[in-house]
């Protein structure tokens, strides 16, 4: 008969201990989840607070990927590595829907697949988180009239037209303007004349996220037209842009600027009476709410219930909302704590 060491013996009891532990049904893996988002932006920094809040509220391991360079491309290698990985659930903004989705598809097979920010309705996503695009496009073109009751020469600037969330917002912007029924299918094409009684989209200019393009692009449209009235940033980073383009054309006060979501430059024109308003979503819900849903359409393995765990028509509202100069401080202060910043 052989004898253990006190070592061995102790080792021996760990290994047991450890395999007892694996075999506990009560002791799980956490679901590993991931927040996709179409670019670097300081609107998808509050996103990534509102992630890390719904791994402690939820449980659950998730990762946060941002594509350098905003391409469609980079997307592509992001997801098919969180594939590999084993994640498996992942909450995505889709750059060019039209054109991803057959890979959508080959996502949703091997994983639980929803969007936010931006939908992709062809494609086997299980769900849109966001608000509507169409909508809070009309928002932002209350905006301007209120800006600009009298009417003028409009040119927007957002980053491509490819994604679903940016050709809504345009279309909505421009039938507000025009006075036109309400129909989220319409869409006018980039170049196409868009004038009414009042108001004239002058044009429309894409910067493919490129900042320097942006800003090259607001300042051509001020040097090329005199008469320009106002000017409309339909992403995150571009009401800074205008408002730089504008400063430095001697046209502050002159050219009303309206934009979209909460950049801190964004929210300090608008406190300091150079930025007239904009629409915000609310990036930080994007995330948590994200990992909300996810967790637990991982954790169901039955379609039927899965399928019961989906909000009326796969839709998941976070509305939008309007921030001018008499309600700006308030959602600012509220961002800050959530973010945990200090001003």
């Amino acid at each position: 008969m052989h004898t253990l060491s006190s070592l061995a013996f102790t080792c021996l009891a760990i290994a047991v201990g450890t395999a007892a532990v694996a075999q506990d049904p009560v002791v799980a893996k956490k679901p590993r989840l991931a927040f996709v988002t179409n670019c670097v932006a300081e609107f998808w920094t509050v996103g990534s607070f509102g992630v890390e809040a719904g791994k402690q509220e939820f449980g659950v391991e998730a990762v946060v990927r941002m594509p350098a360079n905003g391409t469609a491309d980079e997307q592509k290698r992001i997801l098919e590595d969180l594939l590999a990985k084993g994640v498996q659930g992942i909450a995505l903004s889709p750059k060019d829907p039209e054109n991803m989705t057959a890979l959508l598809d080959k996502v949703a097979s091997r994983a639980v697949l929803i969007t936010h920010d931006s939908d992709a309705p062809k494609s086997k996503r299980l769900c849109y988180i966001g608000m509507d695009n169409y909508d809070a496009g009309r928002m932002c073109g209350q905006l301007v009239k209120q800006a600009l009751p009298g009417g003028g020469a409009v040119v927007i600037l957002v980053g491509n037209l490819d994604q679903d969330n940016a050709r809504r917002r345009r279309q909505g912007v421009i039938d507000e303007l025009l006075g036109r029924t309400h129909d989220a299918t319409r869409f006018d094409k980039q170049d196409a004349v868009c004038k009414g009684d009042l108001y004239e989209i002058r044009a429309t200019f894409t910067d493919q996220f490129d900042r320097q393009k942006g800003k090259a692009a607001a300042q051509d449209a001020l040097t090329r037209w005199s008469d320009v009235a106002c000017m409309v940033g339909l992403f995150e980073y571009e009401p800074p842009l205008m408002l730089e383009a504008v400063k430095s054309a001697n046209r502050l006060g002159k050219v009303a600027l309206v934009g979209f979501d909460e950049n801190e430059a964004t929210l300090q024109g608008i406190v300091d009476g150079h930025i007239h308003g904009t629409v915000v979503q609310n990036p930080y819900e994007y995330g948590r709410r994200s990992m909300e849903l996810l967790a637990k359409l991982v954790a169901e393995v039955d379609a039927k219930k899965r399928e019961a765990l989906l909000p009326k028509g796969g839709f998941l509202d976070i509305p939008a909302r309007q921030i001018k100069r008499d309600n700006v401080r308030a959602f600012w202060d509220d961002l800050l704590q959530k973010t945990g910043k200090k001003k």
